[in-house]
């Protein structure tokens, strides 16, 4: 439990970091990698609730819908628009994430659950809402897609940054966004799935760390090439 409050608290730190990073340089993808951060510090601190004073349908909506279903569109959108840099990729992006937002609310607010099964200290999706109902399944209609953007997005960098030193930062930058970003997505789902409160909110912490300076790498501005030395 305290390494879930712990969890929430370096989530909300770097959110509020790359919200100041947002203000004054007013890059788009920052703004939504802070936001990433600040979903799943709400998520981390609504398990930290549940697992003291006992899940409520709302709180397990919430941690649902924030951590294990729009944390990952976020990620990779920010991936998106940093590697475009367009205006009109942006606005595609911000449409679809409303749409993908709205989708899961109303997926979530007509899903039936087993109260029996918030009776634990760390639920499953498959437990609460039922194996392969459509609010179980959100993960891999959202998540899975969006994380799948967010590798391709790597790799696609990797391939247009080669031979560019200049590019080196933003390139490294993208690669930790993507490993943090299966850090949480694959030892915090295992964990989560288990009802492995500590182990989750570890793979959680460690993960939301290594994004974060991912994020830092990846925005940096670019340093110049040295201009070659003229000889007469």
């Amino acid at each position: 439990m305290i390494m879930a409050l712990i969890a929430a608290a370096i989530a909300f730190g770097f959110a509020v970091m790359l919200a100041k990073e947002f203000v004054a340089r007013r890059r788009p993808y920052t703004a939504l990698w802070a936001l990433a951060l600040l979903l799943y510090g709400v998520a981390s601190l609504v398990v930290v609730i549940g697992a003291i004073g006992g899940w409520t349908r709302l709180e397990y909506e919430i941690y649902w819908a924030l951590g294990a279903v729009l944390t990952v569109p976020l990620l990779a959108a920010g991936e998106v628009v940093l590697l475009f840099r367009d205006r009109v990729v942006l606005w595609v992006t911000a449409l679809l994430l409303v749409f993908i937002a709205a989708y899961t609310v109303a997926v979530l607010g007509h899903a039936l659950y087993d109260p029996i099964a918030l009776a634990k200290r760390l639920p499953s999706g498959k437990d609460v809402f039922g194996d392969g109902t459509p609010a179980h399944r959100l993960p891999q209609i959202v998540s899975i897609p969006a994380y799948t953007v967010l590798i391709v997005g790597t790799l696609w960098s990797a391939w247009k940054m080669r031979g560019r030193p200049e590019l080196r930062e933003r390139f490294l930058g993208t690669l930790l966004i993507a490993f943090g970003a299966t850090i949480v997505a694959v030892g915090g789902s295992a964990f989560a799935a288990a009802g492995d409160l500590f182990l989750f909110a570890l793979m959680l912490s460690v993960g939301v760390t290594v994004m974060f300076v991912g994020f830092l790498r990846a925005s940096r501005q670019r340093k110049p090439l040295p201009a070659p030395v003229q000889t007469s």
